[in-house]
């Protein structure tokens, strides 16, 4: 838990820091995430990053039945949730911090991300590192292991909202650590790639694209990468 609550916290508040320098502007880029804007994707990450305070008020379900790696399963991207997360997202920026008044910039949504994801972290802390608790999805899963995938979700989607933003990728160490990690099963990577932590990220997710050469010494190597919805 340690590690992950420190990818998380880390991650968390770099997200933080960047969107109190966005102007109205920045918010209405489009992003790789069709249709998302930034502010959608923004919305998209905020519901993410704040969902387990919630979660972890109900009661325990019983055993954990998957870990982060299972939970990016195919089910998570059948056409039909994947249509309900993208219009979820669109109908909470427009509703909330991100709408379309000319008043609310970066700043607003910076204060309203940030009490989402502490929320979070209190709510940990509160508990035991293999407390149970169930996803929208049905899943029941460690509190460890369900903070894991957050830490994919606002570290990954920060990679698609630094490439929205013309921004260098802020990746946090500590965030870039743990989401190598589940990708690749904690095995190494050969060295003849050359790849860090973001590039490995990036070709894993299909932000980037992997060579033949580069499959064929994943293949060699016995590795294979964690694929989102594969």
């Amino acid at each position: 838990m340690g590690a992950v609550r420190s990818a998380f916290h880390d991650e968390c508040d770099r997200l933080g820091a960047v969107l109190r320098t966005l102007d109205r502007s920045d918010l209405d880029r489009p992003t790789r995430c069709a249709p998302w804007t930034v502010a959608d994707l923004l919305a998209h990450v905020r519901t993410g990053a704040g969902r387990l305070a919630d979660m972890l008020a109900a009661p325990a379900p019983g055993p954990a039945q998957v870990d982060a790696a299972g939970y990016f399963g195919a089910a998570k991207f059948l056409p039909a949730v994947d249509a309900a997360r993208i219009a979820a997202a669109r109908d909470q920026a427009a509703a909330g911090d991100t709408g379309p008044s000319p008043g609310r910039t970066g700043a607003v949504l910076a204060t309203d991300f940030d009490r989402a994801w502490r929320a979070t972290l209190t709510a940990v802390d509160a508990h035991p590192a293999d407390r149970v608790v169930r996803t929208r999805h049905g899943d029941a899963m460690t509190v460890t292991e369900f903070l894991r995938t957050r830490v994919v979700e606002v570290g990954v989607h920060g990679l698609d909202l630094a490439e929205a933003l013309d921004r260098p990728p802020w990746l946090t160490p500590t965030a870039a650590r743990v989401i190598a990690d589940l990708l690749t099963g904690g095995q190494a990577l050969p060295p003849d790639l050359g790849w860090d932590r973001l590039t490995l990220i990036g070709k894993a997710t299909g932000r980037s694209p992997r060579s033949r050469t580069e499959q064929q010494a994943l293949d060699t190597a016995g590795i294979r990468l964690l694929a989102f919805g594969g």
